[in-house]
């Protein structure tokens, strides 16, 4: 059980609903977006801050925290519902795929302080990590993960680390080859970011196998449900910290099914940063039809979407203050 200061818990109820679960929306997205976005027509940076906007205005009233990105999303924290928490991205977008190792890095005008002067409730940081990877790759990871705890914990802010796994070797996560290794890759990550000296208050992670591999999710099986139940429960006992799972693109109704699963599989999970599976869907109608269509589809799918999440969160999630 971690132990966090009086500060960092007052930040941390901000974010989480009146069962201190957190249901949080993200849309921290930034080149995936612009990708997204880029489907239909060329992505302006106008086109970028304007969906966040509306994704904010529409949802945040069912949400208990919102993820959002300095660069773009400012405009759409000033929107949220007054009850809404506010998590800020401090990692770049993407990672310098001519260097090995994914390695992470800061944005360059901007720092925990900043992020807290912004309005933050927490600051949110993604890594890529595989375990397997180099020792000098992996060294430089844990030291600038040492920084930003620092920076949190000097801030009196608290630090959500998401941890995105990947192999050097395997380029495809979505294939069996991945979904073969991820669990180990998952695990061990969550299990060395748990250790004190993060400093890390909530980890943000994928669930712990490729739910379309598994036994009665996919066509191709490559774990039967009891594998995947017991990689789910050795997850949730890797680590003493608060963990959140995010959705990975996958689409709302697979994510239901997983929490569902994750619950029956004995993980104590205490909610999720859900993003593309609340609201991917509403890019296209924003882009085709316009802001009146996207809102239209916001405030029917995508509050549909966010409620029927809320609704299984309620069965499955647990408590962030049985944790700290």
């Amino acid at each position: 059980m971690k132990t966090i200061s009086a500060g960092k818990k007052a930040y941390l109820k901000q974010m989480t609903n009146d069962e201190g679960i957190i249901g949080a929306l993200a849309i921290d997205q930034r080149g995936a977006l612009k990708k997204m976005i880029g489907k239909y027509k060329e992505a302006t940076t106008e086109d970028v801050i304007k969906f966040k906007e509306l994704v904010s205005q529409q949802l945040t009233p069912y949400a208990s925290a919102i993820l959002l990105d300095p660069e773009y999303g400012l405009p759409a924290a000033e929107v949220r519902d007054n009850d809404c928490g506010l998590l800020l991205a401090y990692e770049k977008t993407g990672y310098d795929a001519t260097t090995p190792g994914r390695l992470p890095d800061v944005l360059n005008v901007w720092s925990v302080k900043r992020l807290k002067e912004s309005g933050a409730d927490a600051c949110k940081f993604l890594l890529y990590y595989d375990v397997d990877e180099p020792d000098e790759i992996n060294e430089q990871k844990r030291a600038y993960m040492e920084r930003i705890g620092s920076e949190c914990t000097a801030e009196d802010i608290p630090f959500f680390l998401e941890i995105v796994s990947y192999d050097a070797e395997i380029t495809d996560t979505t294939s069996l080859d991945y979904a073969k290794v991820k669990p180990r890759k998952v695990i061990e990550a969550m299990r060395e970011f748990s250790k004190e000296r993060y400093q890390v208050d909530v980890l943000k992670v994928e669930v712990p196998v490729n739910m379309n591999f598994v036994e009665g999710y996919g066509q191709e099986i490559g774990y039967s449900q009891s594998e995947a139940a017991a990689y789910f429960k050795e997850q949730s006992e890797a680590t003493d910290l608060p963990f959140i799972f995010l959705s990975a693109g996958v689409s709302a109704e697979l994510f239901q099914e997983t929490l569902r699963f994750a619950k029956q599989s004995g993980s104590s999970f205490n909610g999720v940063l859900c993003g593309r599976a609340t609201w991917a869907n509403g890019v296209e109608s924003f882009v085709k039809e316009g802001e009146a269509s996207a809102i239209d589809w916001l405030s029917d799918q995508g509050k549909r979407n966010i409620e029927e999440l809320n609704a299984v969160l309620k069965e499955t999630a647990t408590s962030v203050y049985t944790n700290v």
